[in-house]
């Protein structure tokens, strides 16, 4: 049985298909017909663009009566049909998500300016758009979509026509200008807050020109208190040998669906021009925020469950039951905090990991000087990326067994879904636990077109929730099978956190599925603003979860600016930039980016149980002078070559 659409939107993100009309022109109907009455003349063909939109990865399908209204479909002559029409739209889209996807019953305009006409004239449009709710509602979609309205009077009148006949969830979505208003000149903001009003359930916008310009309208509309969707057109078309052509690619539409998402935008989909290529790339932005393609739950406790694997002799045999030496002092030293026992963060109560990453090529001298020269200064463990920023580098876990064998260190690898299939991961795992990899940082991944190979293929089987889950399960010695793997596995889980997140209630929520799918500690992203970061440590209180606060030290203005305007979830406040612009560039600059960093330190150093430090340019001496404010770290005299 599916979730109420609702509250799937809320669970989210949720993938609309495409341009119906579009699909079907370029299937032979011409623009002079009527593309809704394809319904009754050729079924094969809407059925067609709906199966097709479904295996790109739609989760909605929106019945082809978009313009099924008697008042429309009489320009046609097709009034008398309407009932028909409409009926077998809903029933051909039904068919097709085969209780798979949510029905969509789309409902467009009449093309009519109300304040222009009569009384008898607008009870006209009234009963048309009452008589399509229903013949909707009758033919059982999950939800009625209001789309392309240019007039805030028409749409309200549609709202008001369709709550009259039935209680279907409705989402609401103006099309702007390019100057950003409606035909009658409501403002993003104002629209949602009225479309709200008038009782929509989603607000949102479609078709203009293309996803960039939507994407200015719908980010105005997300604090209006309701769910917001975008469907844009596939850019402007443009008319090439007798056919319109529109030129907005799938790959751009997929970085569009991404900051979509990460704006806090519920709902993505695509309208005129758009087809399912389109879809398919919001469908793996979609993946990448919500969920993978492959849905795990974690098993049920066992009370047979089999043995661990022991812990190598390399890494010392501790009397704590914790799995790893990392683990035994996070539990310790979030323990002391609730007992109020820890007293002045130091070196023995203060966790310190230290990003060092993977070289590019196949010599790791220079990363295990790295390690060897922060671990002498007193960082805890060694923290190695997977792939950041979809880069090309030698395997995070090669490195890790290198920097353990030859340095007697525990590490933590990130892990992220981007690259691996479910088979893959389940290996990779496999392999950690016998190498005692141990310590992991579970995350969904930067996807491939930030990096230097932006075609190749995303996987997102699993997104970081479904990862924790699964490792889970290996820690009761079950796999996603089900099946016994005859010994388990002991992992150690932290899971990345966006204090600065512009969705910060769907972060909020996403971290509490985390820790129930065994997520042990948070490890966050850097902030720069000590209210967000407030803010985000006391609403995490409830979680009661150890938290590595991340540190990232400012090289330089150009540095901040950077990390301010282009990198998602960083934001660094005007006056930071101040002081950075100041200094400039250069060796001033660069510490003080580490005075900031310690600042940052000093304000919450006794409510979290260390720092996750990430050392900007491989300038790792940054992640010691940084912790020279606290007892028992010291900065070497010579820094490592980083290359």
């Amino acid at each position: 049985m599916k979730t109420p659409f609702l509250q799937a939107v809320k669970d989210g993100p949720i993938v609309f298909d495409g341009a119906i009309g579009t699909q079907l022109y370029e299937r032979g109907i011409y623009v002079n017909k009527s593309f809704d009455y394809a319904n009754v003349s050729r079924p094969d063909l809407v059925r067609a663009v709906h199966d097709e939109y479904l295996d790109a990865g739609a989760q909605v399908v929106t019945t082809n009566t978009f313009s099924s209204n008697r008042v429309k479909l009489g320009r046609h002559g097709l009034e008398d049909e309407a009932d028909d029409i409409v009926a077998a739209g809903a029933a051909i889209a039904r068919e097709a998500a085969d209780g798979s996807a949510y029905v969509a019953g789309s409902i467009g305009p009449t093309g009519e300016t109300p304040t222009m006409l009569t009384e008898g004239e607008l009870e006209q449009i009234r009963n048309a758009f009452r008589r399509q709710a229903t013949v909707l509602a009758e033919g059982g979609v999950d939800v009625l979509v209001l789309e392309t309205f240019r007039q805030m009077a028409e749409i309200r009148i549609a709202l008001e026509a369709a709550q009259e006949v039935c209680d279907l969830p409705i989402v609401a979505q103006m099309s702007f200008d390019a100057e950003r208003t409606t035909a009658d000149g409501a403002s993003p903001d104002r629209v949602a807050m009225l479309l709200r009003e008038w009782g929509a359930d989603v607000v949102g916008a479609n078709c203009m020109e293309g996803p960039h310009i939507l994407y200015d309208v719908v980010t105005e509309m997300l604090d209006v208190g309701v769910p917001v969707i975008a469907q844009p057109n596939a850019g402007y078309p443009q008319k090439i040998e007798e056919r319109l052509v529109y030129m907005a690619t799938p790959e751009y539409f997929g970085v569009y669906a991404r900051r979509y998402f990460k704006a806090g935008v519920r709902l993505v989909g695509g309208c005129c021009g758009t087809g399912p290529e389109h879809v398919r790339r919001i469908a793996a932005a979609a993946r990448m925020f919500g969920g993978g393609r492959v849905e795990l739950e974690v098993a049920p406790q066992r009370d047979d469950r089999p043995a661990s694997a022991p812990v190598t002799a390399e890494l010392g045999d501790r009397d704590s039951e914790a799995p790893t030496e990392l683990a035994d002092k996070i539990e310790r030293v979030h323990r002391q905090m609730k007992e109020g026992t820890r007293g002045e963060p130091n070196r023995d109560n203060f966790v310190v990991s230290v990003e060092v990453n993977p070289p590019a090529g196949l010599r790791p001298n220079k990363a295990i000087n790295a390690a060897r020269m922060l671990i002498e200064g007193g960082v805890d463990v060694i923290n190695i990326a997977d792939g950041p920023r979809a880069s090309v580098r030698m395997s995070n876990w090669a490195l890790g067994n290198i920097l353990q064998q030859e340095l007697g260190i525990e590490v933590i690898l990130h892990l992220c879904g981007r690259d691996r299939n479910l088979l893959g991961l389940q290996a990779d795992l496999l392999g950690f636990e016998v190498m005692a990899l141990r310590n992991l940082v579970v995350i969904t991944g930067d996807p491939p077109k930030v990096g230097d190979y932006p075609h190749a293929t995303a996987v997102f089987d699993l997104d970081s929730i479904g990862i924790l889950r699964m490792i889970q399960n290996f820690n009761q010695g079950i796999d996603p099978a089900g099946k016994d793997v005859g010994q388990a596995t002991s992992f150690y889980c932290a899971c990345g956190a966006e204090p600065a997140s512009p969705d910060y209630d769907r972060e909020l929520r996403r971290l509490e599925k985390k820790k129930q799918s065994g997520a042990r500690f948070i490890m966050t992203q850097p902030v720069y603003d000590p209210e967000v970061l407030d803010r985000f440590l006391r609403d995490t209180e409830h979680l009661d979860m150890p938290v590595l606060v991340g540190l990232l030290p400012l090289a330089s203005f150009r540095n901040a600016e950077f990390l301010h305007n282009e990198v998602p979830g960083m934001a660094v406040p005007e006056e930071i930039r101040r002081r950075m612009e100041k200094v400039g560039s250069g060796p001033e600059a660069k510490q003080e980016g580490v005075r900031i960093a310690q600042e940052t330190l000093h304000r919450v150093h006794d409510r979290v149980v260390g720092a996750y430090i990430m050392p900007p340019f491989r300038r790792y001496v940054a992640a010691l002078e940084i912790l020279e404010c606290l007892d028992g770290y010291s900065v070497p005299g010579d820094e490592p070559d980083a290359g």
